[in-house]
């Protein structure tokens, strides 16, 4: 009976444990992309985090995907859910958008998949008319912080039509991804199944960072980032995430991105100084208002 406790106690905290490692993505990237290219930075990060999962596979002597069609929807969520997604945010802040701004653009990720659920997900899944209320009052209150940025923004800590690009690719990979996984990729071991993705996202992501004429310039900033990547963000929050897609609904698992904003923006705050205005709060609180909204169950 206490094991079972204990490992109902585990699964409950996931949720928590995977948002406040999630959180930290953003902010490794503040500390990492001053002194690397960001395409190389994650070519290096899938190939030492495949260089942990694999020993880690084979001492374990864990089963492999059982087809080959599941291979192949594994990597097409390593595309979408690490090169797509990762590469866009790491993108748009080496682009000068701050860490606060790119966690609350991939934010919306919740938004955009009760859209599609409604869409695609049958009937008990349609937009009602408060969900669209909620819809369009998450807008809103992304608009408030963006346009602050763009007149107000301070270096580092800007949005343009550049790095608003990446931000809003790597939004739609993320909901892409985790629509996908969870439609299509059959229960699998945590371990191989994050072995293929990355290896997904490492073929995609070499020929990008060969483009790339800058290199990577070492120091204490850059090797920390580094380790955190692949220690705290690919071992234990993207293996965090698999498990929670697999274990839960779609919506449920995309709504818990929304508590990763203000958590960055905290964070970032204390670590950078980045601002946190009258204005940002408002758009934030009317964000998650209105994603509370749509999420929320119908009534019955």
């Amino acid at each position: 009976m206490s094991e079972r406790n204990d490992a109902q106690a585990l699964i409950r905290a996931m949720p928590v444990v995977f948002v406040l490692i999630w959180s930290t993505g953003f902010i490794v990237a503040r500390y990492g992309m001053p002194h690397a290219p960001p395409f190389k930075f994650l070519l290096l990060r899938y190939a030492l985090s495949l260089a942990c999962f694999l020993p880690w596979v084979l001492l374990a002597r864990v089963r492999w995907p059982a087809s080959g069609a599941q291979w192949g929807h594994l990597a097409l969520t390593g595309v979408l859910m690490h090169a797509g997604y990762l590469g866009g945010v790491w993108a748009a802040v080496k682009a000068g958008m701050g860490s606060g701004l790119s966690a609350l653009i991939v934010g919306i990720q919740p938004v955009l998949t009760a859209i599609w659920l409604s869409a695609f997900g049958g009937s008990d899944s349609r937009v009602t008319r408060r969900q669209w209320g909620g819809l369009l009052l998450g807008f809103v209150g992304l608009a408030l912080v963006v346009s602050r940025k763009f007149v107000q923004g301070s270096p580092g800590d800007q949005a343009d039509g550049l790095n608003l690009m990446f931000a809003v690719g790597a939004l739609l990979s993320i909901t892409a991804g985790t629509l996908y996984q969870k439609r299509f990729v059959a229960p699998c071991d945590v371990r191989t199944a994050s072995a293929v993705q990355l290896a997904a996202a490492f073929a995609v992501t070499l020929p990008l960072a060969g483009l790339e004429a800058e290199g990577l310039h070492w120091n204490a900033e850059l090797a920390g980032a580094m380790a955190w990547s692949v220690l705290g963000l690919t071992l234990g929050g993207s293996s965090l995430l698999y498990l929670l897609i697999q274990r839960g609904a779609a919506a449920s698992v995309a709504s818990l991105m929304y508590l990763v904003p203000p958590t960055t923006a905290l964070i970032a705050w204390l670590l950078f100084g980045e601002p946190i205005t009258a204005t940002t709060i408002a758009g934030i609180a009317l964000t998650a208002f209105g994603v509370s909204l749509v999420l929320r169950p119908p009534r019955r």
